[in-house]
């Protein structure tokens, strides 16, 4: 589900419970106050947690989501709830990033988005994975994300 009507925000000043699943989840969106500008908005969620589908053991992510907004931005309220609800979700690594990233894209329709998942290890292999709608646009001031690679304790 999609609301980018700024005056009907459901979530942001109310209380709001954790959606049951990502499917689920209510993705807001508000309007852009810069349509037409190209610039790059950026949200870390350090201690993103989902589960193992085949275990059920938690797994978690530092997950990195950049993306150049068109007409409207995500209301961040509702991008916590979204990440939240993966807490008791079953997916494996690839499967959460990718469609975090996809979910994003279909509501906001971004000039570009892209999204670092960097997983800690399962099974002592970390595993990062990574999604973007195209190329950066032209002109874009994007940084690196800052994630360095897992390195264990060495």
């Amino acid at each position: 589900m999609t609301n980018s009507d700024p005056s009907g925000l459901t979530q942001l000043g109310h209380a709001s419970a954790l959606p049951s699943s990502p499917e689920a989840a209510t993705l807001e969106t508000v309007p852009n106050p810069h349509p037409g500008t190209l610039y790059v908005a950026r949200f870390a969620a350090p201690e993103f947690t989902s589960l193992c589908p085949v275990t059920g053991q938690p797994d978690f992510a530092h997950l990195v989501i950049d993306y150049v907004p068109g007409a409207t931005l995500v209301e961040s309220k509702s991008l916590k709830l979204f990440l939240g609800s993966f807490r008791n979700h079953g997916a494996f690594h690839e499967d959460c990033t990718v469609y975090i990233g996809k979910r994003l894209a279909e509501a906001l329709k971004p000039v570009w988005l892209r999204i670092g998942g960097y997983w800690y290890p399962r099974g002592g292999i970390p595993i990062d994975v990574f999604y973007q709608t195209g190329p950066v646009p032209e002109g874009v001031w994007l940084l690196d994300q800052g994630v360095p690679p897992y390195r264990g304790r060495g």
